[in-house]
């Protein structure tokens, strides 16, 4: 099966699942798990998936992120991970202070239904406050399976990710921008 058929599958999945997902560690069980299972992770070995991964935060001693995939050793994706039923807006200042105590490169915050992909566009080490890439599962478009791909492990670059990246958030804001003058055009977009 390929990839996108996988994807589509899971989204069968999440559909199913969504209304018997009462907790957090259910959500990680059931649906998060699985999702980077998918992407060709093995979740049960700690040496690639580590759970509770250490991200001590100044003299806050014992913060752990959810997970951390692992490339020799070293985290390059730390995963914050809540229950299907929360939002995802209050949770990203918790995975903000854990990405600036790592050397991860990039930073998932999930439901198990949406995931923001997140990185240091703006600042080395420290994370953006948008999220250069957000896929709701249920709702996901042909153009965010192929970004989807590049996290898959057998396709992981981090230079190549980085460099998508950048073009996706300046490509997301452009339209952004575009969609707010087209709804409601300045001045100066009637003049031009």
């Amino acid at each position: 099966m390929d990839f996108a058929n996988d994807l589509k599958q899971f989204s069968k999945r999440v559909e199913s699942l969504k209304g018997s997902l009462q907790t957090e560690e259910a959500t990680k069980t059931s649906i998060i798990m699985p999702f980077f299972a998918m992407l060709g992770y093995d979740v049960f070995n700690p040496s690639e998936f580590t759970p509770e991964y250490i991200a001590d935060v100044g003299i806050k001693k014992g913060e752990k992120v959810d997970y951390a995939i692992l490339i020799d050793g070293k985290p390059v994706i730390l995963i914050e991970a809540k229950s299907i039923t929360e939002k995802l807006d209050k949770h990203d200042s918790q995975l903000f202070r854990y990405f600036g105590t790592s050397e991860a490169k990039f930073a998932i915050l999930t439901n198990g239904q949406i995931y923001r992909f997140y990185t240091d566009l703006e600042q080395t080490n420290k994370m953006d406050e948008k999220p250069f890439l957000e896929i709701d599962i249920l709702n996901i478009k042909e153009a965010q399976i192929n970004e989807l791909k590049k996290f898959q492990k057998a396709n992981f670059d981090i230079n190549a990710i980085f460099d998508v990246a950048s073009e996706l958030k300046y490509v997301n804001e452009f339209k952004q921008k575009f969609a707010a003058e087209l709804a409601q055009p300045s001045e100066e977009f009637v003049r031009f």
